[in-house]
C-alpha cells in the first residue's frame, strides 16, 4: 500500500482556482517532487495532506489514515513545512523548538543541534524579527529534528541563499538515505532533480504529468552542439551530412554560421553514425546538451 495516496481529489474555489482530479500515489522511501507555476495548486493539495482543508470528492490518505478525519494522528508522524510560515508567539528561536519539542515527546535535541548548525542558524535571535531564510531555517530543523517517517515540504528552500540550498538539498538526501517517504513541492527544477526518484507536474489544478526522475536524465533523445574549425567543413556538413543511406539529414535545432556552430537532435541508436561521420572533419569541440527536468515540463508547457 503507498504511504501517501491521493486519489480524484478536487477542490473547486470557483473561476478555474483550486485542484481538480489530482491523482497521487507515494511509495514508501520514495522521494516525490511536485512542481508548477504559482497558483497552480501545490499547496492547495498538501493543505489537505495535512487536513487543513476538507476536499469537495476523492480521497486523501497517509499510511492507510485518512488525511481529514485522522488529521491528529497523522501529524505524529510527518515533519511538516509549510509554504508561508507564521511563528506563534515565542520570544526567540530556541524558545520555539524547545516548544515544538515537548509538544512532539522529544527528549534528545542532538539531531536539532546537528540541523542548526548545518544550517548556520542562530536560534536566540528574537523570532519575529528573524529575515525570512532565518525563518526558514528554524522551519526546516522543527520539521525534521524529531526525526519523522515521512516529510511534506511545501516550497523548502524559499528564501534561502545558494549556499543553503545546496546545503538543504544535502540534508534531504541524508533523509533519503534513511529511508524516509518525502514530498516536496518547488519551483527549483535543479533542486528537484537532485533529490527526487519521481516528479509530477501541476497546471491549472490539475495533473499533467508524473515522470521518473532517471528517465529524464536518461532520455533517448539527445542534443549535441558541434563547432567546426573553418567555414567550409561547416558549410559541408550542413549540405552533405546525413543519418542513413536513405539520405535521412541531420535534425538542425539550432545554425550559427559566425562561429560555425551546429547544434542538432539525435537518437541514441545513430549516435554510432554521427561520431564516424565527424572523423571527417576538423572540429573545434563536440559537446552533448543535457535534457533536463525544466527542459522536459518546459515543453509540457
Amino acid at each position: 500500500m503507498p504511504i501517501i495516496e491521493i486519489k480524484n481529489l478536487t477542490k473547486d474555489y470557483g473561476y478555474g482556482r483550486g485542484i481538480f482530479g489530482v491523482d497521487i500515489s507515494i511509495e514508501k522511501g520514495e522521494v516525490f517532487g511536485f512542481v508548477g507555476t504559482n497558483g497552480g495548486g501545490k499547496t492547495t493539495t498538501i493543505r489537505h495532506l495535512m487536513g487543513f482543508l476538507k476536499q469537495q470528492s476523492g480521497t486523501a490518505t497517509i499510511n492507510g489514515l485518512d488525511c481529514w478525519k485522522d488529521s491528529a494522528e497523522i501529524k505524529k508522524h510527518v515533519g511538516y513545512i509549510p509554504g508561508e510560515i507564521a511563528f506563534p508567539d515565542a520570544p526567540t528561536g530556541t524558545e520555539f523548538l524547545k516548544r515544538q519539542a515537548e509538544l512532539l515527546g522529544l527528549k534528545d535535541m542532538s539531531y536539532a543541534e546537528e540541523l542548526i548548525k548545518k544550517l548556520q542558524l542562530d536560534p536566540t535571535a528574537n523570532l519575529k524579527r528573524m529575515s525570512k531564510g532565518m525563518k526558514q531555517k528554524t522551519a526546516i530543523v522543527a520539521a525534521l529534528m524529531a526525526d519523522p517517517e515521512i516529510l511534506i515540504l511545501d516550497e523548502p528552500t524559499t528564501g534561502l541563499d545558494p549556499l543553503m540550498r545546496a546545503e538543504f538539498v544535502e540534508i534531504l538526501n541524508e533523509e533519503k538515505k534513511k529511508g524516509k517517504t518525502i514530498f516536496m513541492s518547488s519551483h527549483m527544477f535543479e533542486e528537484v532533480e537532485n533529490t527526487c526518484d519521481k516528479v509530477a507536474l501541476i497546471k491549472d489544478g490539475k495533473i499533467i504529468d508524473v515522470k521518473r526522475t532517471d528517465e529524464i536524465k536518461h532520455n533517448k533523445e539527445k542534443v549535441f552542439k558541434i563547432e567546426f574549425n573553418s567555414k567550409e567543413d561547416y558549410d559541408k556538413f550542413i549540405k552533405e551530412s546525413c543519418i542513413n543511406f536513405e539520405g535521412e539529414k541531420f535534425d538542425f535545432v539550432n545554425k550559427k554560421e559566425d562561429k560555425n556552430q551546429v547544434t542538432i537532435n539525435i537518437h541514441d541508436e545513430s549516435i554510432n553514425i554521427l561520431t564516424k561521420t565527424l572523423k571527417n572533419y576538423d572540429i573545434r569541440f563536440f559537446t552533448e546538451i543535457k535534457y533536463t527536468l525544466e527542459k522536459y515540463f518546459n515543453s509540457l508547457y
